[in-house]
């Protein structure tokens, strides 16, 4: 990895004279400018590494130029981190390109307006989930906290109903209104239910034990 910004500045200049333009560096906030003819400027950002700093300067000369680069060295022996397609993700968001520095000068990513795909079926989840899902049982912005969901609302309250002795699926679904109550029995997702015969469930000791969480008696 580059000690300094001025490493990248040498390999960043000869990639972009390579392609024809006229390279120069320090012209008043730019790092490097790059200019070929005709075609739009080329204007290229350098940090030793992709930091929030790097990202607001692109996006200050973007106020300028329309074709604005980050550039930042290539990853050591352990690769990229698990940041990458963040980084790229983002980059691609703001119409910034990105440029990645080592034995040689590699674009991972050239400026563009970014029009974003929307991903409907994974947003049509979210909202049957948040219809689904009563009350507001989490606190945002908390990590490492088991999540209450509507999946395991629906298996509480068949924990409740259970609780009386076994019963078939089509009973619990009539007596709590979860109208999946035979897929969620036979998976058994958090080991609560068992079947003690065909068609009929009971409660495990986890099932039990889930009769104390709180949330049970809010459903």
């Amino acid at each position: 990895m580059a000690a300094r910004e001025a490493d990248l500045y040498a390999p960043v200049k000869a990639f972009l004279e390579g392609q024809g333009y006229e390279v120069k560096a320090e012209i008043g906030a730019c790092d490097v400018m790059a200019v070929r003819g005709d075609d739009p400027p080329v204007v290229v950002e350098l940090k030793t590494g992709f930091t929030l700093s790097l990202v607001m300067q692109g996006v200050q000369r973007q106020t300028m130029f329309e074709n604005v680069y980050l550039a930042v060295p290539a990853p050591g022996k352990r690769g990229w981190s698990n940041r990458y397609r963040d980084m790229l993700a983002l980059c691609r968001r703001l119409g910034l390109g990105l440029l990645v520095v080592g034995d040689s000068v590699e674009a991972h990513l050239d400026p563009g307006p970014y029009a974003p795909r929307r991903q409907s079926a994974r947003a049509g989840r979210l909202l049957r989930e948040f219809q689904r899902r009563v009350g507001d049982p989490n606190t945002g912005g908390t990590t490492g906290l088991p999540r209450m969901t509507a999946y395991r609302q629906d298996a509480l309250r068949l924990v409740r109903a259970l609780q009386p002795g076994p019963a078939a699926p089509r009973v619990l679904a009539a007596t709590t209104g979860v109208t999946r109550a035979a897929v969620m029995l036979r998976a058994d997702h958090y080991g609560w239910f068992e079947r003690v015969e065909k068609g009929i469930y009971t409660l495990t000791p986890k099932g039990h034990a889930a009769l104390d969480d709180p949330a049970a008696a809010a459903l």
